[in-house]
Formats: C-alpha cells, structure tokens, sequence
C-alpha cells in the first residue's frame, strides 16, 4: 500500500495504457506529471486507469474526491491491466459539474484473465474533474 509508484520512462514512443493512440508521455503521462488537468471526465478516467497500469498512487490520490478519498490505493500484487474500453458517458464535459464514465478494463492476474466493469461518478471541484465513486458489478 505504501509503495512508491512505478512510473514508465517518458519515452515518446511508448503507447499510453489508457488505448489512445498517443504515447504515454503525450497522453495521460502529462496529467500524471502535473503538466495539465483533464479537461473532461472521460479523460479523467482515463488518465486514473493509466495510473493503476503504472502503480501511480499519487496521482490517484489527489485526483479523488476529497469527501470519498482513501488514505492510500492497494495495488493488487501481480495484477497487469491490459485494456481499456469506454462504453459510455453522460455528462462529464468542459461545461459540465458532473458525469459519469461506464467502463470495461481487463486485467489479468496469477495466469488469470478477469474483466472489472464501473459506472464511475465524477464532479468538478475548484474547476479540476475528481472521482467522486463508482458502482461495479
């Protein structure tokens, strides 16, 4: 749970986990690094998916919500993600105060393929997007 997040060599070439075509470094890794804010919740999302790849605890800490924020993220020892798919979103734009992202993200873990599905909520707090929670089934 303590641990120091694992971040991957800015390289230009490296594709981003989140499944946009951009390198990781021009895609979410500029969120990741502070550079910029997610201007919309998809995004948001995304840039938090592409924060449990590399292990960035940081990041996923202060891009929560503070009403429903965790003391730290658990990352799951020998989970890898693997894919990213956005089934839909309502909401959640420049021009929005709220909007909500469902999901699909596949992982595999111990040999094991497994599949997590989210309908996540997110609010604009002080004119940045933050997770506020998610329903999985």
């Amino acid at each position: 749970m303590g641990r120091m997040p694992k971040r991957p060599a800015s390289s230009t070439s490296a594709s981003c986990p989140c499944g946009l075509p951009a390198s990781y470094a021009e895609c979410c890794g500029r969120f990741h690094r502070g550079e910029a804010k997610p201007p919309t919740a998809e995004l948001l999302m995304r840039s938090r998916y592409s924060a449990f790849a590399v292990q960035d605890e940081a990041y996923l800490l202060s891009s929560w919500h503070p009403s429903t924020r965790p003391p730290a993220v658990g990352f799951e020892p020998g989970m890898r993600w693997e894919g990213l798919t956005i089934v839909g979103t309502t909401g959640g734009s420049a021009f929005d105060k709220q909007g909500t992202v469902e999901f699909r993200a596949r992982y595999t873990q111990g040999g094991r393929d497994g599949e997590m599905h989210e309908v996540s909520r997110f609010v604009r707090d002080g004119g940045a997007w933050s997770y506020l929670n998610g329903t999985v089934d």
